[in-house]
Formats: structure tokens, sequence, C-alpha cells
């Protein structure tokens, strides 16, 4: 059967990938080989984002269940990353595919260039036929616990699907989708079968906190997974929550079946530039807008405009990339600053035609031009 998909990332949570134990479980890792094998065999290019490295290195480094800290995990991933794709290895030859391993951490794609390298690797890499296995390097992310870290994977996938243009991400774990409630609480929740926009409503779904540029405070859990589908939907790209225990769950989404939380992508198909500022992992700072900049943005596609700005956080500096905020907090768009920190800071509330009086020079009757600005 023809797919529709050419490009799929595959994110495969701890959770899937330690079913019924604490260790990685050798079937899920089989199951899941097999059916990326099987779209490997229709021609799909398939990247593989991947957790379980520390629960790999837990085969060889003995250490207590509760109480492991954030060096000890590092610890344990180091151990475990080498057993990780060791065990990935073995399955794909199986099937006489090969594979590569990707370790990246954000600052690897902060930079335009450090993305470019990025993307122009794994697009070779599905080029040559290899599967690449991606894992977020917690050796050297010593920010895992922070804001800035990925999340589990789970933004991982997201810039990733974005990195590659893939069609689509299906983000893997033990639960069947996006419910009303949490289902483990609640005996009334009810599975969502799609979801058309994200929005508030369904943002709030996710039971957790926000950092200012979007992305979840803790790792994993609902709410890191929805800051990805929202990510990916909102440049083009569709995503699908599902459960990796449902059988062939890869294959029958590829054969058009729905299962899980289908998020219909949002926006259209972007270049790679627009892609990477949408991401907002090269940010340089935050610009705060009143509902009236918000809505000019969002809703009629204008740039923003100084008279707008409420307030600025972060030194940036002219041409570097900002995230801009509504009065809630909340990331709706990111775009090139024409001014740096500290003159935005002057030009709040000013009228474009002040700009001049206000700082002696002017770059632009905007703080951030139309087409130089990519909305979520």
């Amino acid at each position: 059967m023809t797919s529709k998909f050419r490009r799929v990332v595959v994110k495969a949570g701890s959770s899937l990938l330690t079913y019924g134990g604490d260790r990685v479980n050798d079937g899920v890792i089989d199951s899941l080989v097999f059916q990326i094998a099987e779209l490997h065999s229709r021609g799909i290019e398939v990247i593989l984002v991947s957790s379980g490295a520390v629960a790999a290195g837990r085969t060889e480094v003995a250490v207590p269940r509760a109480g492991i800290d954030v060096p000890l995990k590092q610890v344990l991933a180091a151990v475990g990353q080498g057993l990780l794709l060791h065990r990935y290895k073995r399955a794909f030859e199986l099937h006489h595919i090969r594979v590569a391993q990707a370790l990246l951490t954000r600052s690897d794609l902060e930079a335009r260039l450090g993305y470019l390298n990025v993307r122009n690797t794994l697009l070779k890499l599905l080029e040559l036929r290899v599967v690449p296995i991606i894992n977020e390097n917690d050796v050297v992310n010593i920010e895992r616990l922070s804001a800035r870290a990925f999340g589990d994977n789970d933004t991982l996938s997201a810039l990733v699907a974005n990195l590659v243009d893939a069609d689509l991400l299906v983000m893997l774990g033990e639960m069947k989708g996006l419910y009303t409630k949490d289902p483990y609480l609640d005996p009334g929740a009810k599975l969502i079968s799609s979801v058309d926009r994200i929005d508030e409503a369904i943002l709030s779904m996710g039971g957790e906190s926000f950092s200012a540029d979007g992305v979840a405070r803790g790792y994993g859990g609902m709410n890191a997974k929805l800051q990805a589908a929202r990510l990916v939907t909102a440049s083009g790209t569709a995503a699908v929550m599902a459960s990796g225990l449902e059988k062939d769950i890869l294959v029958r989404l590829a054969d058009g079946e729905r299962l899980g939380t289908y998020f219909t992508a949002t926006g259209n198909r972007l270049e790679s530039r627009k892609r990477w500022m949408l991401s907002g992992i090269g940010s340089r700072g935050e610009v705060v807008v009143d509902d009236g900049a918000a809505n000019a943005v969002t809703a009629r596609n204008r740039s923003l405009l100084p008279a707008g700005v409420t307030a600025v956080r972060g030194n940036f500096a002219r041409g570097d990339v900002v995230a801009i905020l509504d009065p809630s907090g909340r990331r709706i768009a990111t775009g090139i600053c024409n001014y740096d920190s500290q003159e935005v800071v002057r030009l709040k509330g000013v009228r474009s035609s002040q700009i001049a009086q206000v700082l002696g020079h002017e770059y632009g009757e905007e703080i951030v031009h139309r087409s130089n600005l990519v909305k979520l």
C-alpha cells in the first residue's frame, strides 16, 4: 500500500521502552524495529528519536531505583548509550538496515550554522538509506532538569522533524493519546481522536507549567508532547500521539489508519530558515507585547511595531532572533529583531514615526518586520 508520508520522525519514550520494568524491554525494541524496517522497505525515510540510555545503563551499573541525582543519571547515560545503540544495531541488522547515532544538545542547534550542519548530516544519512537514531546528549547536558533542556526527547523530536522537513511526527508512549482528563485518575476520561488546532484549551490538558519560551518546565509528560505537537503543526507537519504497545502502530499509521490522537498541520510548509526561527532554539531574548500587537501579529500577519511592546527580557543584538510573547507570557511568534535590546527598551510604546527622534537613528519602522517573523 502506498503511504502519503515520505519522511517520518518516530519518538520512542522511556515509559514505552522500559514497559514492564525499569530496564529496556527487548520485545518493545524488536517490535519497533520490525515496523520501522517495514516502512523502510516501502521507501519511507524514518528517523528514530529514542530515549532509554539511562535504563540501558542500569543493566551494567548497580544503582538503587530511587534517589538517582543528575550526575548519576549522566553516568548511567554514558554507560547505556553505547549499549542501547548496540541493541538497536543488532535488531536492525536482522533486516539488513544500517544505523547511525547522533547525540544532540540544545546548543548544537542554537546557532544557524550548527542547525544546518546537523540537517545536512541527517539528510545525507537518509539519502544513503541509513536510519539515524537520535538522543539527547545527557552526558554533557548539565541543564537536563532546567527549562532549557529539550524535554525527555519530545521537544527534540519536534525540532528534528522541523530540521528534516518531515511529513509526520509520531510520539510513542504507553498512553493511547490525549485524553479529556487524566485516565489514571478519572475513569470517565475520553480519548481525543483528532485536534485541528492546539489552542489554550488543548494546552491546558497538559497539566504542567511552561517556561517563557514555550518549553515544558518538567521533562516528559503530556505537557512536553503537546508543545512538540504545537511546534511541528505550526510549520506544516502533522503529528500523532499514540501507544507504542498498539500492534503494528507505525505500519497502520503509514497505511492511513487513524490511531491515537492526530494533530492536523495548521501552517504551510516553511523553508529551513523559518523553521529554525520557529523552533525558538536560537532565541536570544524575549519581547512582550500587548493584546493589540499580539492580535496584529497572529491574526492579521502584521509586523511588530514599537507601540505594542510592553517589556523586554534578555540582552540581544540587532539581527538576533527573539521570541515574541503575549501578555500572558505565551510565545506567539519568533523573529529577527531590527534593534538591540537596549534600543527596544527605549522604544517601548513609541510610535514608529518617533523612532529616529528617540534613538537618533532608525533601522526601520518595525521592531520585527513580518518578512522576518514566523508565528506559532
